[in-house]
């Protein structure tokens, strides 16, 4: 077979994640379905209920559905349920000198399915991108992305290195299965650099968004002001990070659908007066002891309106959430604080 590059950063190449039983895999995705059926049978009754009876109660059945959505995304990864953390390649103590090297873990696994064939979220795919920017590049993917972080200005990105002395490096914790607090475990993490290899702050990914962010919009400001400086990458090419891609899912969040290493949510309203969907892209993350989650709202701007032009890019709400706690869910938290700084914009 064939598997592109494209396939890889959208989870549609086959490679498996951490569970290597394709049929455990297949019902907890049948179960993941199942549950998400009924969520929806649920909602249209309450929708229902509320067109039946006005609209007292629009706020209640909000805070319920968001309830419902957190409860529904304590797990940060799409695929994830709640025994993943129990794989045992989670805890890999193995240290690898290149992610060439660390292929040897799954290349001589079959593939789950034909590659576009269907979504399936993969670490390891990750890892087999790391090995393309590697062999691409001509240089070391670690040496790669280091540099790139510079250029960024992101200078307490850094490798999750156990060897080396990272000041400011947090603890990472966990609940034992008594339900205690405990540190957690030690692992080794050159076996997926790509999928969870390094360590950031909130700053750091706070730059990262606002970069994206300006790429996403420079195109529409530069023709209204020459002296503006290109976004680190083009504008099409984060249009097309933002794209949703066909036969993907987004487990934790309803509205969402998977694009290229993000998951986005579309601008949407089917009916005046009625719910308002705005375009936003995220992603959340989750590790031995850490979850994190980075959420971009972009300012809807309307190039042929009339009036002084708004101030220069990045226009927006970044939104970024580190905790050194495992499986927290923060999507939602996320969303709500962003929603909430922008009302406040657009009430000024």
């Amino acid at each position: 077979v064939t598997i592109t590059t494209r396939q890889l950063v959208s989870h549609l190449s086959g490679i498996r994640h951490y569970e290597k039983d394709i049929t455990k895999v297949k019902e907890e995705k049948e179960k993941a379905n199942r549950a998400l059926k009924l969520t929806k049978s649920h909602q249209d009754k309450e929708q229902k209920a509320k067109e039946g009876k006005g609209t007292e109660n629009t706020d209640c059945v909000k805070q319920k559905k968001e309830h419902d959505s957190e409860t529904k995304g304590r797990n940060s990864k799409p695929g994830r349920n709640d025994k993943e953390f129990e794989q045992e390649e989670y805890y890999l103590k193995e240290k690898f000198e290149s992610v060439i090297e660390s292929l040897k873990i799954f290349k001589n696994d079959p593939l789950f399915f034909k590659p576009g064939d269907q979504f399936l979220y993969s670490t390891y795919g990750f890892t087999l991108l790391s090995a393309v920017v590697e062999r691409a590049s001509g240089q070391k993917f670690t040496d790669y992305m280091l540099k790139m972080f510079r250029d960024l200005d992101m200078l307490s990105t850094v490798l999750d290195d156990n060897e080396a002395m990272i000041y400011n490096r947090a603890r990472c914790y966990i609940y034992n299965k008594k339900g205690r607090l405990v540190n957690a475990p030690y692992v080794d993490n050159s076996y997926k650099w790509a999928g969870g290899g390094f360590l950031s702050s909130v700053g750091d990914l706070l730059k990262f968004g606002n970069a994206l962010l300006y790429s996403y919009q420079a195109g529409q400001f530069q023709n209204k002001n020459s002296k503006l400086l290109p976004g680190y990458l083009k504008p099409s090419t984060v249009a097309m990070m933002w794209t949703p891609v066909p036969k993907t899912e987004v487990s934790w969040d309803r509205d969402g659908q998977y694009a290229m290493a993000w998951a986005v949510v579309e601008k949407n309203q089917q009916c005046g007066c009625c719910r308002q969907q705005r375009h936003y892209a995220f992603h959340t993350g989750g590790a031995v002891g850490a979850s994190s989650v980075l959420l971009i709202l972009p300012e809807e701007l309307d190039p042929e309106a009339g009036g002084p032009w708004p101030v220069a890019p990045p226009r927006g709400v970044v939104v970024t959430i580190i905790c050194n706690m495992q499986s927290v869910s923060l999507n939602s938290t996320a969303l709500k604080i962003a929603r909430e700084f922008d009302r406040e914009k657009q009430a000024q």
